[in-house]
């Protein structure tokens, strides 16, 4: 059978299209096929580590995860990871392009279709069935002339379009009906069908709704999904949906995280938030650092920026306050190189290459210089030899007395991290590291905690398989396989 292929265009941003995507793997696996995730153009600081040693946005991991298959490259070739308000670094097919400023993007993004293509035609040559996930919004017409990311797409791979449209934010009849309206019509030829997602409350309310949208439209109404309280313990991919309060505790240990604005790999917070006993907190800006027994520094895309917003915060002071009390501190990736005395970035990959002070809390040093570190990793924790797993994602060397005397990691071949001479202030380079129950129930030992045993990666995936169950019942997914066309060329 030849493969086939559907897109999930969404009326805006975040109306759901990735946990979509994500359900419909894993439903069409265990029909038995052959299913492949697909993004042409992401723009997310939260990604995955491949099997071919590469990045890819986490939301297509995720899905990879429901398909039961190892990421590739391929799923989604291209990446851009914001390093501020106008510019991005920028991944093709796995791998660092660069810094490149959005207008600048606009003008070239054209010329990387082919390889989006290549990548397309490679999924397809594996699947039965390829679900491609389109980006923001396909009425953004403004951008229509050079897209890869939706209706341009759509129409040099020949792939038709199921619409989709968020009722919880409110108008979605109107945002759907006024896509129709905006884009080209041979782009509006190409949507076939529209789903409405995140119904709350009785569903039959809504029947007259979905009945205008496709007399109005002309299109199949392929389903009214319903909120799913599930999909909490499926990772976010866009820092907008990290929540202010995500542990699921109300005593044992506290857990305060600053918000800074270019967060990454923010998933790492997702085994914590699980715990019975962990209350964490994530503390916006305008905020001040909450008491508790750990502050936690997650990664971050532009660490001499968001070291820059962390003071501009105060919260440095509030951090060194905290650590007086007898306060714990981690730092993850980018956090771990703020908590070193300095950050240099001579060849300028943040910025004007410059040298800034560091947090000072531990005795080491980085340089982001090099090639991006990108593989998965396993070991133990030091000194409790509890096993561990994880991936590592970053640009730089970090190196000192704090490394050297006190590594917190033993990988094997080497070791990762440092540890203050009070045992109180750790950093890694290691990503994941929490989601390991062994090496979870550890720290929180540290901190007189304990762990509630929970497998985080069960949890995942009976979410997933709850997550199908639900799409399965509200869908008309028969009639999205119908929709799905023989992949040309």
């Amino acid at each position: 059978m030849a493969p086939r292929a559907l897109m999930f265009q969404g009326t805006g941003s975040s109306v759901g299209k990735s946990v979509l995507v994500a359900g419909l793997c894993r439903a069409l696996t265990r029909r038995g096929l052959r299913v492949r995730p697909f993004k042409p153009q992401n723009m997310s600081n939260n990604a995955a580590v491949t099997a071919d040693g590469g990045e890819i946005g986490r939301a297509q991991a995720l899905q990879a995860r429901a398909c039961g298959v190892a990421l590739s490259v391929d799923m989604n070739p291209v990446l851009l990871k914001p390093q501020g308000m106008t510019g991005s670094q920028l991944v093709v097919r796995g791998r660092m392009r660069g810094q490149v400023r959005a207008r600048d993007f606009q003008s070239f993004k054209r010329g990387l279709m082919p390889e989006v293509l290549d990548s397309f035609h490679t999924l397809a040559g594996q699947a039965d069935i390829v679900l491609v996930e389109g980006a923001g919004s396909a009425s953004e017409v403004n951008l229509r002339a050079d897209d890869i990311a939706n209706m341009g797409f759509a129409q040099a791979a020949d792939v038709d379009v199921v619409l989709v449209g968020d009722i919880d934010r409110g108008g979605v009849i109107a945002s759907l009906v006024g896509t129709q309206a905006v884009v080209a019509d041979a782009d509006a030829r190409r949507i076939k069908g529209f789903i409405v997602n995140r119904m709350r409350g009785d569903p039959s309310l809504f029947d007259a709704g979905m009945t205008a949208i496709a007399d109005m439209t002309g299109w199949r109404a392929v389903g009214l999904v319903p909120f799913l309280d599930r999909v909490r313990d499926l990772p976010a991919e866009d820092a907008a949906d990290l929540r202010a309060g995500r542990g699921s505790g109300t005593q044992g240990v506290r857990i305060a995280v600053p918000c800074l604005p270019m967060i990454a790999n923010f998933d790492d917070l997702d085994p914590l938030a699980a715990e019975d006993a962990v209350s964490l907190t994530m503390v916006r800006r305008g905020q001040v650092l909450p008491p508790c027994d750990l502050v936690i520094l997650p990664g971050a895309k532009a660490t001499i920026g968001d070291l820059a917003a962390l003071r501009d915060e105060g919260w440095d002071i509030d951090l060194h306050a905290h650590v007086r009390r007898g306060g714990h501190v981690m730092g993850i990736c980018g956090g771990y190189q703020m908590l070193g005395r300095s950050i240099a970035d001579p060849m300028g990959i943040e910025g004007a290459p410059c040298t800034v002070d560091g947090l000072g809390l531990l005795d080491v040093a980085t340089v982001l210089e090099g090639s991006k570190r990108l593989e998965d990793v396993a070991g133990h924790l030091l000194p409790e030899g509890a096993a561990m797993r994880g991936y590592e994602m970053h640009i730089g060397r970090t190196t000192g007395p704090d490394h050297d005397a006190r590594p917190l990691i033993d990988l094997g071949n080497r070791y990762d991290g440092a540890v203050s001479p009070s045992g109180r202030i750790w950093g890694t380079y290691v990503h994941g590291l929490l989601a390991d129950g062994g090496a979870r129930a550890a720290l929180l030992a540290r901190l007189g905690g304990r762990s509630d045993g929970h497998d985080h990666d069960a949890t995942v995936d009976a979410a997933l398989d709850a997550l199908a169950d639900h799409l399965e019942t509200h869908l008309d997914i028969d009639g999205l396989l119908a929709m799905a066309r023989p992949v040309r060329g």
